[in-house]
């Protein structure tokens, strides 16, 4: 074993800079953050089944190129929304949108 290793002495071999202490801290903010709005973004636009059938018609029409990423395919119905099915503009009324 290597002399002033963590194993050896119980610490780091070296200690962090003040700048480097910011990065690593920064860093890890915003990896904690990422982390935390995962959950609330594959349950922000899933909607129900029923809904999903109401505008996937809408949607293949409109936002082909979009399909697969809920969130891109959302705003893209919205952006077509004066185009929409009387079904699926209800789903967006329903939800306040």
């Amino acid at each position: 074993m290597r002399k002033g290793t963590f194993a050896d002495t119980g610490r780091f071999p070296r200690s962090f800079s003040f700048a480097e202490s910011f990065v690593m801290i920064r860093l890890s903010v915003a990896v904690a953050l990422l982390l935390a709005s995962v959950p609330f973004a594959f349950a922000q636009h899933s909607g129900t089944a029923q809904e999903q059938n109401a505008c996937s018609r809408d949607a293949s029409r409109f936002c082909r190129k979009d399909l697969g990423n809920d969130g891109a395919v959302q705003t893209c119905l919205q952006q077509n929304r004066s185009r929409l099915s009387a079904s699926c503009r209800k789903v967006f009324e329903s939800h306040g949108m």
